[in-house]
């Protein structure tokens, strides 16, 4: 008798099966949409990562859950993902996105549903990280700089920083960068966009020695030239930029040869428009092993 209650006692506190569902919150007056991914097994008696995803220009919340798939990460390491909205399907990163133009505050919106899911499950508010793709990747770094105090690591693909905003890198942070030599609307070396949301970027280089100064790094960073597993006709470069005191780590990936893509997943526009997508690097794996090394320190 006393097994039996010991195990209703346990499943009480452990989601039996995988749930993904659509909630939302209110925001200004606006009510903002987002998707929750819970992942099976998981235990609300214990205190869960967070990985909040930031979907692309044009693209959406279960889009993104679907496009960067850390879902089978999830089921295995037990962490929440969490793929907002953005307004008109962009992201106010400071350049001019049409949540720009309508004076979206998407950094305080991103702040009150990391206190709502704290709150909701029972999450470790020590263990936030932040992803995104392009317009998303931009929004991640921004805020890296604006949200410091509650996002543990962030990690960026397709995307930089601009350099013409108010926002810059104050604070140390662990960062990640991740993006193709041959980026058709992200230029691999920064400067003037002149597609898209626009503004003057740092290059992919500039962003991590930017970062690493910030964070205290060793000037050198060690580069790694990663072993080819498919013959796409691209490659990958890992720079590792390290702050011994610290533990905090600046990663680069640079694809040779590749696009505006999500290494590891799939085509979602047609190369000519885009760019290919690499099958040397898995996204998502890189990303989850920088995050799970990396948490805020505890203050009282």
């Amino acid at each position: 008798m006393r097994s039996f209650l010991l195990i209703l006692s346990a499943l009480a506190y452990m989601q039996v099966s995988a749930q993904q569902k659509n909630e939302t919150i209110t925001v200004d007056g606006l009510k903002r949409e987002f998707v929750t991914y819970i992942p099976q097994g998981i235990k609300f008696s214990d205190k869960s990562p967070v990985i909040i995803s930031l979907h692309g220009r044009l693209g959406t919340a279960s889009g993104q859950m679907r496009f960067a798939d850390f879902r089978p990460i999830a089921d295995k390491e037990h962490f929440i993902i969490v793929c907002p909205q953005g307004i008109n399907r962009s992201w106010n990163d400071g350049r001019g996105t049409p949540a720009n133009a309508k004076g979206i505050n998407d950094v305080k919106f991103i702040d009150e549903l990391i206190t709502y899911i704290l709150k909701t499950y029972n999450c470790d508010s020590t263990r936030v990280y932040v992803t995104g793709m392009s317009n998303g990747g931009f929004m991640s770094s921004r805020l890296a700089c604006e949200l410091n105090k509650r996002i543990a690591a962030i990690a960026v693909v397709g995307a930089s920083m601009d350099k013409d905003e108010t926002y810059q890198p104050t604070k140390p942070m662990p960062v990640m960068y991740i993006q193709g030599t041959e980026d058709p609307l992200v230029p691999f070396a920064g400067g003037e966009m002149k597609k898209g949301a626009g503004g003057t970027i740092y290059g992919h280089e500039e962003v991590l020695k930017e970062w690493a100064t910030i964070d205290g790094c060793d000037k050198n960073p060690v580069v790694t030239t990663l072993p080819v597993i498919v013959n796409d006709g691209m490659s990958v470069i890992r720079e590792v930029y390290s702050n011994p005191s610290n533990n905090i780590k600046v990663i680069g990936y640079t694809i040779v040869n590749g696009g505006h893509t999500w290494p590891g997943g799939f085509q979602y526009m047609p190369k000519f428009v885009i760019g290919p997508v690499t099958k040397n690097l898995i996204a998502c794996d890189a990303i989850w092993d920088f995050f799970k090394n990396n948490k805020l320190p505890v203050t009282n």
